[in-house]
């Protein structure tokens, strides 16, 4: 659960989640969510949301602090990030399968803080 790899991993991750959660914040780089954002209309809370929480699971990866906790977290927005690029903005879905990928990687090795769910 602690190699090399998991922390490189890890650490990647939480930059990225951070990095993301901050230029949703503040659009520091113009992203393709501005379709999804028409979409929604009225519900203006959605993205601040998300937002914050990839950058509170990003700084949790990054401190290597609750991590089974913080993959929870993640596994649904990081499903929605691909299925978004899939369904609406295919040729951002690199990206997309990268944040999956890692946060299935990271599933993965943290697997034995969740088999206790499964019993």
């Amino acid at each position: 659960m602690n190699s090399m790899f998991t922390k490189i991993v890890r650490i990647f991750l939480g930059i990225i989640l951070v990095l993301s959660g901050l230029n949703k914040l503040f659009e520091i780089v113009p992203t393709p969510a501005g379709n999804l954002i028409e979409s929604f209309g009225q519900v203006d809370y959605i993205f601040p949301v998300v937002a914050v929480l990839e950058i509170l699971i990003g700084a949790m990866l990054l401190a290597k602090k609750w991590i089974a906790f913080a993959l929870i977290l993640l596994a649904p927005i990081a499903i929605n990030i691909l299925l978004f690029h899939f369904y609406l903005n295919f040729s951002g879905i690199v990206p997309a399968i990268v944040i999956a990928t890692l946060t299935g990687i990271l599933i993965y090795k943290h697997w034995s803080q969740y088999k206790p769910l499964f019993n």
